[in-house]
């Protein structure tokens, strides 16, 4: 085979300045706005390879990677991660191990140090022993795989991705124990939420807080002994919100004069993602279905990665992150798997008292107990590497110190425990063949906390969750504690703790990021999490599948895309069931006449979704806990309408009517202003939009900017719809939804479906860049081919990596 190739010398040679012109260019002029050459070659040498490895690419851009081994095929994973995606990896890298300061200059100094705040510094032997026996060769393969990439480009400077040509800079080794030390990147919780409780606990009873955040199961939490609530400064998460943002440049930040600033999307409380599974008896074809779409922030290139990796004893095909081995979705032949959000509290916010007489000492127990300080070396493009100092007790990374009030305030995670990079524990799930060994793999699941469903070849469906769940002590964790000694976590609960469902007799299995704990577990003894999400997309799941007695594959790609509202459908009933209000009115009969369908053709959805999110919901704070106006911004959903469809005596129908009546007006003159004044114009998706955003979007030319950015693409649906999305209510642009969507045909694979978006490929001037952004944005789907004659039948361009002679 080798003999038919002709063979590319790949070493490792210092990078300089004269390789190429354009890296002494402005990286902002105009001269950079034309593509760079796309990668044309049909063979590269890969050192470290044992044997070939034959890359076949589908016309959808999907690679299907074929090895001798496991060694081999996770080596070319990585090679053909950066080949694609290197300028964002590069980026994911530099960002989690805080080395961005060092490229980019001097404005990045204080995100390197919240980043260096979040690393994983623990046991290495430990760390890889707990994603199973293959983790740390998967990323030693990996990542030799990416630098082997990273070699090649500096010989053939050329090649480079444009990103680096455009800002100057180049791209670096890795090192294996990069992949699971960056911890910062993985979705978190609910530390945020600690903080808006106690804030509301200052100012009103902690059940008031309910109406922002309701708790379930049904749990009443009050101020811990020791805390004071309304001490707790408003930028006591500064540091932990810099070290989880993401890059995106500003012109001065180029230049290394002005910060970063972060991309806004969705937080803990709004990301979440839908799966489910059906049996067999449910389906048309008598075979299981296993659906998953995870909802994660827009970006260009997108979040993940959909690839094949074949070799003897491995065979899996799915969805991963770009910067890991393997896939956290997708299937392996025999067993198919897809995750949700299953909202385990992993996080507690420590509030310590200083010691008067020596504030580098807090109080502990009887006594004074040193903070742990940690001084680094950060290095700065142009200048001197500057010295940080990073700050932890024994609970975990000090967030703020407040010398003048006598406080500090750390942070506990479980996500900076041995096992908890998030979705590295799939390596485990890869090689599953049944439901025990599935389950079993779940057992030491660490992070992200997971719904994980499940479906074999033999016709079972299973459900098993999993995350590193706390063991608290004398407390909920939903409010800050002091860190005196008093609130301890005294272990972890692992899988055998946690429910599951194996085969159950209503034919599906379907989780939404809902409270899903059965009605007998001990959750008043085992304290999980009480904030969940809103169970609108849940319900309509099963209200579907329900009626569904012989799904098929299409149907669950529909149902994916099903853009319902439960909550539009219950209000616009309201608005029934009370004539009198505004009576005659557009705005009145408009909604009443509508089905809650949230199309992007749909007129009445836009004026809704003004009315609820920039109107109604803010209306209604003030009105129901006057004491909360200043703190809450928007109310539970399900407080909302279950409030106005039934209204307390203290709140009064009344006041109820005029609320609804006075908002209502206000949203219809709101939609004029936005979307004209004829409302037969008027369309959701004129006013929705999804834009998939390249991080160097702000600080390139109108022309770069054009080539970068996907979008705008009109967008139906809301947060509360199956088709998920989370919008900003001032521009209404569409900042989280499905970043991939999968049905799986369970035995039938190549009938599978998928889409990613906008694009699979990170090189804008690569065809597969933006080519599936439209088809996402009307819910078309592609075939996730698994068998080797309809990937060849499909095959668009074939890649041999070779060894090294």
């Amino acid at each position: 085979m080798r003999s038919h190739w002709a063979p590319i010398a790949v070493g490792v040679v210092a990078y300089a300045s004269s390789c190429d012109p354009r890296l002494d260019a402005d990286p902002l002029s105009s001269d950079f706005d034309q593509p760079v050459a796309g990668d044309a070659l049909s063979a590269y040498v890969v050192p470290g390879l044992a044997r070939p490895v034959e890359l076949v690419q589908d016309r959808w851009g999907v690679p299907h990677l074929f090895a001798e081994s496991a060694p081999d095929v996770f080596l070319a994973q990585g090679f053909n991660a950066a080949r694609e995606r290197l300028f964002q990896i590069d980026l994911w890298r530099r960002r989690g191990l805080g080395l961005l300061s060092e490229v980019f200059g001097p404005a990045f100094v204080e995100q390197d140090t919240a980043t260096r705040l979040f690393l994983y510094r623990g046991d290495m032997e430990r760390e890889w022993a707990s994603y199973g026996p293959e983790a740390r060769m998967a990323a030693t393969q990996f990542t030799s795989g990416i630098n082997a990439y990273v070699d090649w480009l500096a010989q053939h400077p050329e090649r480079l991705p444009e990103e680096f040509l455009r800002i100057g800079y180049r791209p670096s080794h890795w090192q294996p124990e990069d992949v699971v030390r960056i911890r910062s990147h993985g979705l978190t919780r609910n530390v945020g939420s600690e903080i808006a409780r106690a804030w509301v606990s200052c100012v009103a009873n902690p059940r008031t807080d309910e109406v922002r955040v309701p708790l379930e199961p049904p749990w009443h939490t009050t101020v811990p002994e020791g805390l004071e609530p309304c001490t707790i400064p408003d930028d006591v998460l500064h540091m932990f919100e810099l070290a989880q943002r993401h890059v995106t440049f500003t012109r001065g930040a180029l230049r290394g004069t002005a910060p970063a600033r972060a991309h806004e999307e969705g937080d803990e409380t709004t990301e979440g993602s839908n799966n489910w599974v059906i049996a067999p008896a449910r389906t048309s074809t008598g075979r299981p279905i296993l659906a998953n779409d995870p909802h994660r922030g827009y970006g260009a290139p997108s979040l993940r990665y959909l690839v094949h990796l074949s070799a003897p004893g491995l065979d899996v095909v799915g969805a991963g992150e770009p910067a890991q081995p393997g896939i956290s979705i997708g299937h392996n032949g025999t067993v198919a798997f897809g995750l949700t959000i299953f909202p385990i509290d992993q996080e507690d916010l420590y509030v310590y008292d200083l010691d008067p007489k020596d504030p580098g000492r807090y109080r502990y127990g009887d006594g004074w107990e040193p903070f742990r300080r940690l001084t680094e070396p950060v290095p700065i493009a142009g200048t001197s590497p500057k010295s940080v100092e990073l700050v932890f007790t024994r609970h975990g990374p000090v967030l703020k110190m407040d010398p003048a009030h006598h406080k500090a305030y750390a942070l506990r995670t479980a996500w900076l425990e041995p096992g908890m990079a998030p979705y590295y524990g799939s390596l485990r799930l890869m090689r599953a063949h049944d439901f025990a060994e599935f389950k079993a793999a779940m057992r030491n699941w660490g992070a992200p906390t997971e719904n994980q469903v499940y479906a074999d070849t033999q016709g079972h469906i299973g459900w098993v969750p999993g995350g590193l769940a706390p063991k608290r002590r004398g407390y909920d964790g939903l409010m800050p504690v002091p860190g005196d000694g008093r609130y301890e976590w005294t272990g972890f609960y692992d899988g055998d703790d946690l429910p599951s469902a194996y085969d159950p007799p209503e034919g599906f299995l379907a989780t939404a990021n809902q409270m899903n704990l059965p009605p007998d577990f001990p959750y008043k003894e085992k304290k999980l999490g009480f904030e969940w999400s809103h169970p609108s997309r849940y319900e309509r799941i099963v209200s579907v599948l329900s009626a569904t007695p012989h799904a098929s594959i299409d149907d669950s790609v529909r149902l994916q895309f099903d853009q319902l509202s439960p909550e539009a459908v219950r209000l616009v009933a309201l608005l029934k069931r009370l004539p009198h209000v505004l009576a005659g009115h557009p705005a009145a009969d408009m909604l009443r006449a509508w089905d809650g369908v949230e199309h992007v053709d749909s007129g009445a959805a836009a004026l809704f979704e003004v009315w609820r999110t920039r109107h109604l919901g803010p209306a209604f704070v003030p009105v129901a806990t006057p004491a909360m106006a200043s703190r809450v911004g928007q109310p539970d959903t399900r407080v909302l309408v279950e409030t106005l469809e039934h209204p307390e005596p203290s709140f009064g129908v009344r006041v109820r009517d005029g609320l609804l009546e006075n908002t209502l007006r206000e949203a219809y003159a709101d939609t004029m202003k936005l979307l004209g004044s004829n409302p037969a114009g008027w369309t959701w998706g004129h006013l929705q939009h999804a834009r998939f955003r390249h991080p160097l979007e702000p600080a390139v030319s109108e022309a770069t900017r054009r080539r970068l950015t996907v979008g705008d693409l009109p967008r139906g649906g809301s947060e509360l719809s199956v088709n998920a999305s989370l919008f900003s209510t001032g521009t209404f642009e569409s900042l989280s939804g499905a970043s991939v969507r999968i049905v799986l045909d369970v035995g039938n694979w190549d009938a599978s479906r998928a889409i990613n978006t906008p694009g699979q490929s990170g090189q804008p001037s690569s065809v597969h860049y933006r080519d599936l952004a439209d088809a996402w944005s009307k819910g078309e789907t592609f075939p996730l081919l698994y068998s080797r004659p309809a990937i060849e039948q499909n095959a668009e361009r074939r890649i041999m990596l070779l060894p090294k002679s």
